[in-house]
């Protein structure tokens, strides 16, 4: 399994794989089993956001086992974990924060160890 961390602008956690845009994102969804995906919202002007990896999700059916959003813009995080929290099969934990910094020394440790 890998870790997933969707954004345009901020460094990618020790660990995790990087997602610059909604569609690497997806291509991850598909190709991959995802233990922790943490994602943003805007990623650049004119371009698809964190709702539409949120919507193909829902559409197929295919969440990460950890589900974080990191999101600066408040409304936008809201509506993604409105949307994931009535879709999400019961064994996939959401929250509506960052990924912890210890979760992500975990991660890191586990995978350079």
């Amino acid at each position: 399994m890998i870790h997933v961390y969707l954004d345009d602008m901020r460094p990618c956690p020790r660990g995790f794989t990087s997602a610059n845009n909604a569609e690497q994102c997806i291509l991850l969804l598909q190709e991959f089993e995802i233990q922790v995906l943490s994602l943003d919202h805007d990623l650049g002007w004119n371009q698809k956001n964190g709702d539409e990896v949120v919507n193909w999700m829902i559409r197929h059916k295919k969440f990460a086992k950890e589900i974080y959003l990191h999101s600066s813009s408040l409304p936008a995080r809201k509506r993604m974990y409105e949307m994931l929290i009535i879709a999400k099969p019961e064994d996939v934990q959401l929250y509506q924060t960052p990924v912890p910094e210890s979760r992500i020394k975990q991660i890191a440790q586990e995978t350079y160890t």
